[in-house]
C-alpha cells in the first residue's frame, strides 16, 4: 500500500496542509496514520475521502456539516455558512480588529478558498453594501483585514514552486475583490502579484513577458472581447479570470 506525506497529499488534492490539519483536529474528518516520528501518512482511501470532502464543500456545504453527510445523516446545509456570516458581522459591529483578523485567519485555514469567498466573504460584503451609515465603516474595516490576510497568503505562496502571474482589475471599482480573486488563483498553482489599482484602459505592453489575469466582475463588452482577442493574437499571455 502506498503512503503519502501531508505535503504530497496537499499538492495532489490542491488543499493547503494547514486546512488538512484543521479538518482532522477540529472536525474529525480525517484519520491519517502516523510514522514512528509522528508524521502523518495518508493512503489512497484518505485521498479519496479528501476529494469527497472537497466536492461537498465546493457544492456549498459548510465544512462543519460534512462529517454528518459522510455518515449518511440529514443536515441543514445552509445554516453553517449563515452562522459564519453572522459571526463575522458580529465582530465588525463591536469593532474588534484583532478578533476580526483572528477570525479571518481561522476561516482561511479551515475552508477551501473558493467556498470561503463565495459563501461567506462575498455575501457579507454585499450585506454591508446595502447600509450606507455604520455599515460603511464596518465594510472598510473588513476590507482592510481581508487585504492584509490575503497579502500574507500570497507572499507565502510566492515562496513555493509555481508559475508567476499578475492579476489586475479592468473597469471595476472594487479593489478588495481583486485581491480576493488573486487569492483564488493562488490556489491553482499561480504565484500571484496584485495590481491593486483598477485600470480603465488596459495596456498589456506595459507588462512584457508576464502572464496577466484580468478580472472585470462582469461579462466583457463586445469591444473588450475584441481587444482581448487582439492582444492574444499579438502574443500577450493575457487571460480573462471569471468567477461567481
Amino acid at each position: 500500500m502506498a503512503f503519502y506525506s501531508i505535503g504530497d497529499v496537499a499538492e495532489r488534492c490542491g488543499i493547503n496542509p494547514v486546512t488538512l490539519r484543521a479538518w482532522q483536529r477540529r472536525y474529525g474528518l480525517l484519520k491519517p496514520q502516523r510514522t514512528e516520528g509522528g508524521h502523518r501518512q495518508f493512503d489512497d482511501e484518505d485521498v479519496q475521502r479528501i476529494e469527497e470532502i472537497k466536492r461537498w464543500i465546493n457544492s456549498g456545504v459548510p465544512v462543519g456539516k460534512v462529517k454528518a453527510l459522510l455518515e449518511g445523516q440529514t443536515v441543514n446545509l445552509n445554516d453553517g455558512w449563515f452562522k459564519l456570516q453572522e459571526e463575522l458581522i458580529g465582530i465588525l459591529r463591536h469593532v474588534r480588529p484583532a478578533k476580526l483578523r483572528t477570525k479571518i485567519a481561522t476561516m482561511g485555514r479551515e475552508n477551501p478558498v473558493d467556498a470561503l469567498i463565495d459563501h461567506v466573504i462575498v455575501p457579507v460584503r454585499q450585506k454591508l453594501s446595502l447600509d450606507q451609515t455604520t455599515a460603511r465603516a464596518m465594510s472598510s474595516l473588513l476590507d482592510g483585514a481581508l487585504i492584509d490576510y490575503v497579502a500574507f497568503c500570497l507572499a507565502a505562496g510566492r515562496k513555493k514552486a509555481g508559475k508567476d502571474a499578475l492579476i489586475l482589475g479592468w473597469g471595476v471599482e472594487d479593489r478588495t475583490r481583486i485581491w480576493l480573486e488573486g487569492w483564488r488563483l493562488s490556489q491553482q498553482g499561480w504565484r500571484i502579484d496584485v495590481l491593486s489599482e483598477p485600470l480603465e484602459t488596459l495596456q498589456p505592453e506595459l507588462f512584457p513577458g508576464q502572464t496577466l489575469f484580468v478580472w472585470s466582475g462582469r461579462a466583457l463588452t463586445r469591444r473588450q472581447q475584441e481587444m482581448m482577442s487582439h492582444w492574444q493574437e499579438q502574443g500577450f499571455s493575457i487571460h480573462l479570470h471569471a468567477s461567481l
